[in-house]
């Protein structure tokens, strides 16, 4: 705990200050991803390519795929941290960030050696679910975008706030790249989209993963395309 003076050296607060919006990343992150390799990275390179300086997941009529399947960061399972990262997808596209996962056997592509169970910022191309906390082959729908909700794993979620409707908040989400930054803090699970807060999850299910990997999915259905760049890692 930082004592009173160490407080006071760091900062000193005013009446007159309050709340501001950041320009730039807080010290501490780091990238995770070189923009020219999928070095640190392991996936299926059926799906998965680095394209001028981005991370590329794409199903073609050729590679249509059964399964859900990610690629997966190889350094480590965070507890605590922000990762902030930017995306963009087709309109037909699915995919979503994963955390604190582990990686699963896949009963319906045994050979599919990337499947995942885990939280998931969600991501669409039609925008309904972007935002959403979803847990993957899991709980499934954590909260919906808009909502503040606590999971007790005794009942379905309960809504305690919402702080804008799904399709107020959609509008904050282009066609064209997205900035993702989630705040994951013990029970504490959050998503925002460009600076907007998409959804908040209290998690106090007792067996709730309280790490894991971090992966990017490319999801069964029809031909499409996401793009992911400037990943950005600060563990806490």
């Amino acid at each position: 705990m930082l004592t009173a003076p160490a407080l006071a050296q760091d900062y000193v607060p005013k009446q007159s200050d309050r709340p501001e919006r950041l320009s730039g990343d807080e010290p501490g992150f780091v990238p995770i991803f070189d923009g020219r390799s999928l070095s640190g990275w392991e996936g299926d390179p059926k799906y998965w390519r680095v394209e001028n300086g981005c991370m590329v997941g794409e199903i073609t009529p050729e590679t249509v795929i059964k399964s859900n399947t990610f690629i997966i960061w190889q350094g480590g399972s965070p507890t605590d941290f922000e990762l902030k990262v930017e995306f963009r997808i087709t309109q037909a596209g699915n995919s979503g960030i994963n955390y604190r996962s582990v990686v699963i056997p896949d009963r319906v592509t045994p050979t599919n050696k990337f499947a995942m169970r885990g939280y998931q910022f969600d991501i669409d191309g039609q925008n309904r679910y972007t935002g959403n906390n979803y847990e993957e082959k899991g709980r499934l729908f954590l909260a919906e975008r808009g909502q503040v909700t606590r999971v007790t794993g005794k009942r379905i979620p309960v809504v305690l706030s919402v702080v804008g409707s799904s399709k107020d908040l959609a509008a904050r989400v282009t066609s064209d790249w997205n900035t993702a930054h989630l705040m994951i803090r013990g029970n504490m699970l959050v998503h925002t989209a460009n600076g907007q807060l998409m959804s908040m999850v209290i998690d106090d299910d007792t067996a709730r993963p309280k790490d894991g990997r971090i992966g990017v999915q490319v999801h069964v259905g029809p031909p499409m395309k996401v793009e992911y760049r400037n990943w950005r890692l600060k563990t806490l």
